[in-house]
Protein backbone atom coordinates (compact mmCIF):
# COMPACT_ATOMS: atom_id res chain seq x y z
CA UNK A 1 0.00 0.00 0.00
CA UNK A 2 1.22 3.37 -0.88
CA UNK A 3 0.13 7.09 0.11
CA UNK A 4 0.61 9.68 -2.19
CA UNK A 5 -0.24 13.17 -1.39
CA UNK A 6 -0.54 16.25 -3.61
CA UNK A 7 -0.84 19.55 -2.70
CA UNK A 8 -2.54 22.68 -4.11
CA UNK A 9 0.14 23.75 -6.34
CA UNK A 10 0.24 20.28 -8.14
CA UNK A 11 -3.02 20.99 -8.85
CA UNK A 12 -3.74 24.71 -9.34
CA UNK A 13 -5.25 24.52 -12.74
CA UNK A 14 -6.10 21.89 -15.99
CA UNK A 15 -2.44 21.28 -17.01
CA UNK A 16 -2.31 19.97 -12.97
CA UNK A 17 -4.74 17.67 -12.73
CA UNK A 18 -3.48 16.18 -16.10
CA UNK A 19 -0.02 16.04 -14.68
CA UNK A 20 -1.00 14.03 -11.74
CA UNK A 21 -2.88 11.86 -13.78
CA UNK A 22 0.26 11.16 -15.90
CA UNK A 23 1.99 10.55 -12.35
CA UNK A 24 -0.40 8.27 -11.50
CA UNK A 25 -0.33 6.00 -14.61
CA UNK A 26 3.24 6.12 -14.41
CA UNK A 27 3.72 4.99 -10.85
CA UNK A 28 1.63 1.77 -10.92
CA UNK A 29 -0.91 3.02 -8.47
CA UNK A 30 -3.00 0.12 -7.74
CA UNK A 31 -3.08 -0.39 -4.06
CA UNK A 32 -2.55 2.92 -3.58
CA UNK A 33 -4.14 6.05 -1.60
CA UNK A 34 -4.61 9.65 -3.03
CA UNK A 35 -4.15 12.36 -0.02
CA UNK A 36 -4.70 16.10 -2.27
CA UNK A 37 -5.13 19.80 -1.30
CA UNK A 38 -7.50 22.59 -2.00
CA UNK A 39 -6.48 23.82 -5.39
CA UNK A 40 -4.03 26.47 -5.76
CA UNK A 41 -4.47 28.84 -3.41
CA UNK A 42 -7.96 28.33 -2.91
CA UNK A 43 -7.74 27.49 0.95
CA UNK A 44 -7.12 31.36 1.16
CA UNK A 45 -9.69 32.19 -1.44
CA UNK A 46 -12.24 30.06 1.04
CA UNK A 47 -10.45 32.22 4.13
CA UNK A 48 -11.37 35.68 2.83
CA UNK A 49 -15.26 34.00 2.36
CA UNK A 50 -14.98 32.72 6.01
CA UNK A 51 -14.16 36.80 6.83
CA UNK A 52 -17.08 37.92 5.42
CA UNK A 53 -19.05 35.51 6.70
CA UNK A 54 -18.68 36.23 9.95
CA UNK A 55 -17.60 40.07 9.97
CA UNK A 56 -19.10 41.43 6.33
CA UNK A 57 -21.33 40.01 4.73
CA UNK A 58 -21.92 42.92 1.86
CA UNK A 59 -18.90 40.97 0.23
CA UNK A 60 -19.86 37.21 0.34
CA UNK A 61 -20.83 36.76 -3.19
CA UNK A 62 -18.14 38.57 -4.55
CA UNK A 63 -15.73 36.09 -2.39
CA UNK A 64 -17.76 33.08 -3.42
CA UNK A 65 -17.68 34.13 -7.30
CA UNK A 66 -13.88 34.11 -7.06
CA UNK A 67 -14.20 30.64 -6.42
CA UNK A 68 -16.88 29.40 -8.63
CA UNK A 69 -15.29 30.57 -11.51
CA UNK A 70 -11.72 29.55 -10.21
CA UNK A 71 -13.26 25.57 -10.45
CA UNK A 72 -15.57 26.09 -12.85
CA UNK A 73 -12.70 27.48 -15.42
CA UNK A 74 -10.90 24.25 -14.87
CA UNK A 75 -13.61 22.04 -15.34
CA UNK A 76 -14.82 23.46 -18.74
CA UNK A 77 -11.29 22.05 -19.41
CA UNK A 78 -10.97 18.98 -18.60
CA UNK A 79 -15.06 17.82 -19.24
CA UNK A 80 -17.30 18.16 -21.78
CA UNK A 81 -20.87 19.74 -21.16
CA UNK A 82 -22.81 16.90 -20.47
CA UNK A 83 -20.38 14.93 -17.91
CA UNK A 84 -21.94 14.37 -14.40
CA UNK A 85 -18.92 16.76 -12.81
CA UNK A 86 -20.89 19.76 -13.71
CA UNK A 87 -23.92 18.54 -11.28
CA UNK A 88 -21.65 17.57 -8.69
CA UNK A 89 -20.08 20.50 -8.56
CA UNK A 90 -23.23 22.39 -8.54
CA UNK A 91 -24.48 20.17 -5.54
CA UNK A 92 -21.40 20.76 -3.46
CA UNK A 93 -21.83 24.92 -3.50
CA UNK A 94 -25.63 24.44 -2.80
CA UNK A 95 -24.82 22.70 -0.39
CA UNK A 96 -22.09 25.74 1.40
CA UNK A 97 -24.64 27.98 0.26
CA UNK A 98 -27.15 26.14 2.58
CA UNK A 99 -24.74 26.73 5.66
CA UNK A 100 -24.37 30.16 4.52
CA UNK A 101 -27.51 30.88 4.62
CA UNK A 102 -29.15 28.69 7.05
CA UNK A 103 -26.60 27.75 9.89
CA UNK A 104 -28.54 27.80 13.25
CA UNK A 105 -25.21 27.96 15.50
CA UNK A 106 -23.87 31.32 16.27
CA UNK A 107 -21.07 32.62 13.78
CA UNK A 108 -18.15 31.59 16.03
CA UNK A 109 -14.97 31.84 14.24
CA UNK A 110 -13.18 28.40 14.25
CA UNK A 111 -16.52 26.20 13.89
CA UNK A 112 -17.04 28.27 10.86
CA UNK A 113 -14.01 28.22 9.21
CA UNK A 114 -14.35 24.47 8.90
CA UNK A 115 -16.88 23.97 7.87
CA UNK A 116 -16.60 26.29 5.15
CA UNK A 117 -13.00 25.89 4.03
CA UNK A 118 -13.29 21.78 3.99
CA UNK A 119 -15.13 22.53 0.50
CA UNK A 120 -11.76 23.25 -1.13
CA UNK A 121 -10.76 19.76 -0.96
CA UNK A 122 -14.44 18.58 -1.48
CA UNK A 123 -14.01 20.20 -4.71
CA UNK A 124 -10.55 19.35 -5.89
CA UNK A 125 -10.92 15.70 -4.96
CA UNK A 126 -13.97 15.58 -6.56
CA UNK A 127 -12.76 17.22 -9.68
CA UNK A 128 -9.95 14.83 -9.84
CA UNK A 129 -11.61 12.01 -8.81
CA UNK A 130 -14.00 12.07 -12.45
CA UNK A 131 -10.91 13.05 -14.12
CA UNK A 132 -8.64 10.06 -13.58
CA UNK A 133 -11.98 7.85 -14.28
CA UNK A 134 -12.33 9.73 -17.58
CA UNK A 135 -8.73 9.10 -18.46
CA UNK A 136 -9.57 4.81 -17.48
CA UNK A 137 -8.15 5.28 -13.84
CA UNK A 138 -10.71 3.66 -11.71
CA UNK A 139 -11.04 5.88 -8.43
CA UNK A 140 -13.07 5.20 -5.54
CA UNK A 141 -14.09 8.49 -3.79
CA UNK A 142 -13.67 8.56 0.15
CA UNK A 143 -15.14 11.25 2.45
CA UNK A 144 -12.58 11.41 4.83
CA UNK A 145 -14.90 13.34 7.63
CA UNK A 146 -16.44 9.72 8.01
CA UNK A 147 -12.88 8.39 8.33
CA UNK A 148 -10.51 10.75 10.45
CA UNK A 149 -12.40 11.21 13.75
CA UNK A 150 -11.33 13.95 15.70
CA UNK A 151 -12.34 15.83 19.05
CA UNK A 152 -14.11 19.48 18.35
CA UNK A 153 -10.96 21.94 18.52
CA UNK A 154 -11.63 23.50 15.25
CA UNK A 155 -8.47 24.42 13.31
CA UNK A 156 -6.59 22.64 15.15
CA UNK A 157 -8.63 19.13 15.79
CA UNK A 158 -7.01 16.39 17.98
CA UNK A 159 -6.98 12.81 16.24
CA UNK A 160 -9.25 10.15 18.06
CA UNK A 161 -6.78 6.93 16.97
CA UNK A 162 -9.07 4.31 18.17
CA UNK A 163 -11.84 5.27 16.22
CA UNK A 164 -10.17 6.32 13.20
CA UNK A 165 -8.05 3.38 12.71
CA UNK A 166 -11.05 1.65 12.94
CA UNK A 167 -13.12 3.34 10.39
CA UNK A 168 -10.32 3.34 7.59
CA UNK A 169 -9.93 -0.46 8.38
CA UNK A 170 -13.84 -1.03 7.35
CA UNK A 171 -14.23 1.35 4.65
CA UNK A 172 -10.64 1.29 2.71
CA UNK A 173 -10.03 -1.23 0.28
CA UNK A 174 -7.14 -1.24 0.06
CA UNK A 175 -6.81 -3.39 -3.58
CA UNK A 176 -8.37 -0.39 -5.50
CA UNK A 177 -7.07 3.15 -5.95
CA UNK A 178 -8.72 5.59 -3.35
CA UNK A 179 -8.95 8.94 -2.92
CA UNK A 180 -9.39 11.08 0.03
CA UNK A 181 -9.12 15.13 1.35
CA UNK A 182 -5.95 16.24 3.07
CA UNK A 183 -6.82 18.82 5.87
CA UNK A 184 -10.02 17.57 7.37
CA UNK A 185 -11.90 15.20 9.83
CA UNK A 186 -15.09 14.81 11.38
CA UNK A 187 -16.25 14.99 15.21
CA UNK A 188 -18.46 12.36 16.78
CA UNK A 189 -21.85 15.65 15.58
CA UNK A 190 -21.15 15.66 12.48
CA UNK A 191 -19.63 18.53 12.34
CA UNK A 192 -16.49 19.10 10.04
CA UNK A 193 -12.87 19.88 11.69
CA UNK A 194 -9.37 20.57 9.94
CA UNK A 195 -6.44 19.21 11.17
CA UNK A 196 -4.10 22.66 11.15
CA UNK A 197 -2.98 24.58 7.93
CA UNK A 198 -1.12 22.71 5.54
CA UNK A 199 -2.41 20.08 7.75
CA UNK A 200 -2.52 17.68 4.35
CA UNK A 201 0.81 15.67 5.14
CA UNK A 202 -0.46 14.86 8.19
CA UNK A 203 -3.71 13.64 6.97
CA UNK A 204 -1.29 11.09 4.97
CA UNK A 205 0.63 10.10 8.09
CA UNK A 206 -2.49 9.15 9.58
CA UNK A 207 -3.50 6.58 6.49
CA UNK A 208 0.03 5.22 6.10
CA UNK A 209 -0.68 4.20 10.08
CA UNK A 210 -4.08 2.85 9.58
CA UNK A 211 -3.27 1.44 6.72
CA UNK A 212 0.41 -0.05 7.54
CA UNK A 213 1.17 1.17 4.24
CA UNK A 214 5.24 0.48 2.75
CA UNK A 215 5.56 4.14 2.09
CA UNK A 216 4.37 7.89 2.04
CA UNK A 217 5.35 9.83 -1.12
CA UNK A 218 4.44 14.07 -0.67
CA UNK A 219 4.70 15.50 -4.64
CA UNK A 220 5.65 18.77 -4.16
CA UNK A 221 7.06 21.75 -6.93
CA UNK A 222 10.75 21.34 -5.52
CA UNK A 223 12.67 18.51 -6.45
CA UNK A 224 12.87 17.09 -3.17
CA UNK A 225 13.92 18.20 0.54
CA UNK A 226 16.22 21.33 0.11
CA UNK A 227 19.00 22.74 2.67
CA UNK A 228 16.96 26.10 2.11
CA UNK A 229 13.90 28.17 0.31
CA UNK A 230 14.61 28.31 -3.24
CA UNK A 231 12.23 31.25 -2.94
CA UNK A 232 14.55 33.02 0.33
CA UNK A 233 18.00 31.42 -1.06
CA UNK A 234 19.55 31.85 -4.25
CA UNK A 235 21.77 28.56 -3.70
CA UNK A 236 20.20 25.73 -2.64
CA UNK A 237 20.72 21.77 -2.55
CA UNK A 238 19.19 18.82 -2.37
CA UNK A 239 19.70 16.61 0.40
CA UNK A 240 19.41 13.35 -0.66
CA UNK A 241 18.62 11.75 2.75
CA UNK A 242 17.67 12.44 6.30
CA UNK A 243 16.18 10.70 9.34
CA UNK A 244 13.03 11.09 11.01
CA UNK A 245 14.90 13.07 13.81
CA UNK A 246 16.26 15.30 11.40
CA UNK A 247 12.97 16.44 9.73
CA UNK A 248 11.31 16.96 13.35
CA UNK A 249 14.20 19.47 14.22
CA UNK A 250 13.74 21.40 10.72
CA UNK A 251 9.68 21.25 10.98
CA UNK A 252 10.04 22.19 15.20
CA UNK A 253 12.64 25.55 13.41
CA UNK A 254 9.85 26.50 10.38
CA UNK A 255 11.26 24.26 7.38
CA UNK A 256 8.58 23.65 5.23
CA UNK A 257 10.00 20.63 4.65
CA UNK A 258 6.42 18.45 5.81
CA UNK A 259 3.68 19.50 8.56
CA UNK A 260 5.61 18.91 11.81
CA UNK A 261 2.69 16.19 13.00
CA UNK A 262 3.54 13.60 10.28
CA UNK A 263 6.48 12.21 11.15
CA UNK A 264 5.35 10.55 14.13
CA UNK A 265 2.76 8.29 13.28
CA UNK A 266 5.40 7.01 10.24
CA UNK A 267 8.38 6.73 12.78
CA UNK A 268 6.32 4.30 15.09
CA UNK A 269 5.66 2.05 12.11
CA UNK A 270 9.45 2.93 10.25
CA UNK A 271 7.45 4.17 7.24
CA UNK A 272 9.79 5.27 4.58
CA UNK A 273 8.63 8.72 3.57
CA UNK A 274 10.16 10.12 -0.07
CA UNK A 275 9.60 13.91 -1.18
CA UNK A 276 9.46 14.24 -4.98
CA UNK A 277 8.64 16.71 -7.33
CA UNK A 278 5.80 16.95 -9.90
CA UNK A 279 6.99 18.61 -12.27
CA UNK A 280 9.74 15.86 -13.01
CA UNK A 281 8.76 12.57 -11.95
CA UNK A 282 12.08 10.82 -13.19
CA UNK A 283 13.72 12.55 -9.89
CA UNK A 284 14.49 10.37 -6.94
CA UNK A 285 13.79 13.01 -4.59
CA UNK A 286 14.64 12.93 -1.00
CA UNK A 287 14.08 9.70 1.04
CA UNK A 288 12.84 10.47 4.81
CA UNK A 289 14.27 7.44 7.56
CA UNK A 290 14.99 5.68 11.00
CA UNK A 291 18.82 6.00 11.77
CA UNK A 292 19.94 7.71 8.37
CA UNK A 293 22.54 10.35 8.79
CA UNK A 294 21.90 13.33 6.98
CA UNK A 295 23.21 13.54 3.08
CA UNK A 296 25.44 15.51 2.24
CA UNK A 297 26.37 17.04 5.31
CA UNK A 298 25.71 20.72 4.90
CA UNK A 299 24.31 23.82 6.55
CA UNK A 300 20.11 23.74 6.44
CA UNK A 301 19.02 27.43 6.63
CA UNK A 302 15.47 28.26 7.85
CA UNK A 303 13.52 31.84 8.16
CA UNK A 304 10.86 32.97 9.47
CA UNK A 305 10.05 36.17 8.40
CA UNK A 306 7.92 39.36 9.87
CA UNK A 307 8.73 38.34 13.60
CA UNK A 308 8.64 40.41 16.60
CA UNK A 309 11.37 40.24 18.93
CA UNK A 310 9.92 40.72 22.82
CA UNK A 311 12.07 41.06 25.66
CA UNK A 312 10.36 41.13 29.30
CA UNK A 313 12.15 42.43 32.75
CA UNK A 314 11.13 42.99 36.10
CA UNK A 315 10.44 46.98 37.30
CA UNK A 316 12.10 46.46 39.74
CA UNK A 317 15.13 44.81 38.39
CA UNK A 318 14.51 41.08 40.24
CA UNK A 319 15.04 37.81 39.23
CA UNK A 320 13.03 36.84 35.97
CA UNK A 321 11.92 33.45 37.98
CA UNK A 322 9.35 30.79 37.55
CA UNK A 323 6.31 32.84 38.71
CA UNK A 324 7.21 35.11 35.66
CA UNK A 325 8.07 33.03 33.19
CA UNK A 326 4.74 31.16 33.59
CA UNK A 327 2.80 34.14 33.73
CA UNK A 328 4.43 35.23 30.25
CA UNK A 329 3.53 31.92 28.80
CA UNK A 330 0.00 31.96 29.93
CA UNK A 331 -0.44 35.28 28.43
CA UNK A 332 1.40 34.27 25.35
CA UNK A 333 -1.11 30.98 25.24
CA UNK A 334 -4.45 33.16 25.97
CA UNK A 335 -3.70 35.51 23.18
CA UNK A 336 -2.48 32.64 20.23
CA UNK A 337 1.10 33.65 20.06
CA UNK A 338 3.54 31.03 18.55
CA UNK A 339 6.94 31.50 20.52
CA UNK A 340 9.80 30.43 18.30
CA UNK A 341 12.90 31.61 20.45
CA UNK A 342 13.48 31.62 23.50
CA UNK A 343 16.06 33.00 25.70
CA UNK A 344 16.67 34.02 29.54
CA UNK A 345 18.89 36.08 31.80
CA UNK A 346 19.11 36.39 35.23
CA UNK A 347 16.52 39.44 35.09
CA UNK A 348 15.07 39.38 31.53
CA UNK A 349 13.12 37.25 29.23
CA UNK A 350 13.10 37.56 25.83
CA UNK A 351 10.86 35.57 23.42
CA UNK A 352 10.68 35.93 19.08
CA UNK A 353 7.01 35.28 18.30
CA UNK A 354 4.79 34.65 15.17
CA UNK A 355 1.76 37.50 15.38
CA UNK A 356 -0.44 35.38 12.79
CA UNK A 357 -3.79 35.90 14.80
CA UNK A 358 -2.80 39.54 15.26
CA UNK A 359 -3.66 39.30 18.74
CA UNK A 360 0.25 40.98 19.86
CA UNK A 361 -1.09 44.62 20.89
CA UNK A 362 -3.98 42.87 23.38
CA UNK A 363 -0.79 40.70 24.17
CA UNK A 364 1.28 43.49 24.92
CA UNK A 365 -1.35 46.15 26.72
CA UNK A 366 -1.49 43.37 29.05
CA UNK A 367 1.90 42.49 29.55
CA UNK A 368 3.26 45.75 30.40
CA UNK A 369 0.78 46.43 33.46
CA UNK A 370 3.48 44.07 35.43
CA UNK A 371 6.74 44.22 33.42
CA UNK A 372 8.90 46.63 31.79
CA UNK A 373 8.83 45.49 28.01
CA UNK A 374 10.92 46.31 24.91
CA UNK A 375 9.72 45.36 21.34
CA UNK A 376 10.90 44.93 18.29
CA UNK A 377 8.69 44.71 15.02
CA UNK A 378 9.50 43.21 12.00
CA UNK A 379 12.83 41.17 12.17
CA UNK A 380 13.63 37.86 10.47
CA UNK A 381 14.41 35.14 12.17
CA UNK A 382 17.02 33.05 10.80
CA UNK A 383 18.24 28.97 11.75
CA UNK A 384 21.23 27.21 11.06
CA UNK A 385 21.09 23.57 11.34
CA UNK A 386 24.66 22.72 10.89
CA UNK A 387 26.19 25.39 11.09
CA UNK A 388 29.66 26.36 9.96
CA UNK A 389 31.28 30.04 10.16
CA UNK A 390 30.60 30.50 6.32
CA UNK A 391 26.93 29.65 6.71
CA UNK A 392 26.91 32.17 9.84
CA UNK A 393 29.11 34.91 8.41
CA UNK A 394 26.40 35.23 5.25
CA UNK A 395 23.28 35.63 7.65
CA UNK A 396 24.88 37.76 9.26
CA UNK A 397 25.84 40.09 5.90
CA UNK A 398 22.17 40.37 5.78
CA UNK A 399 21.37 42.88 8.40
CA UNK A 400 22.05 43.60 12.40
CA UNK A 401 22.20 41.03 14.38
CA UNK A 402 20.09 41.63 17.67
CA UNK A 403 20.04 38.27 19.09
CA UNK A 404 21.79 34.95 18.56
CA UNK A 405 21.45 31.46 20.31
CA UNK A 406 23.49 28.61 20.14
CA UNK A 407 23.87 24.79 20.63
CA UNK A 408 25.61 21.60 19.43
CA UNK A 409 23.96 21.51 16.00
CA UNK A 410 21.67 24.40 15.67
CA UNK A 411 22.40 28.64 15.62
CA UNK A 412 19.10 30.96 15.65
CA UNK A 413 20.05 34.38 14.71
CA UNK A 414 17.71 37.57 14.86
CA UNK A 415 18.06 40.32 12.26
CA UNK A 416 16.93 43.55 11.66
CA UNK A 417 17.26 44.41 8.38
Amino acid sequence: MKIYKFGGASVKDADGVRNVTEIIKSQRSDHCLLVVSAMGKMTNAFEEVVHAYCFNTSKLTSAMDKIVKYHQTIIDELFTEEHIIFKKFDGLLQDLWVFLNHNKEEKMYDFSYDQIVCYGELLSTTILHYYLNLQGINTVWNDVRTLVKTDSSFRDAKVNWEQTEVAISKKINSERLNIVQGFLGGDTKGNTTTLGREGSDYTAGIFAYCLNANQVTIWKDVRGVLNGDPKVFSKTQLLEQISYEETIEMAFYGASVVHPKTIQPLQSKNIPLFVRSFLDPSLTGTEVHRGVSIQPKIPCFIVKKNQILVSISTRDFSFMVEDNISHVFQLLHQYLLAVNLIQNSAISFSVCIDNKFNQFEAFYEELKSSYKVEVTKGVDLYTIRHFDRAAVTNIRSLGTSILTQVNKETMQIVIKI
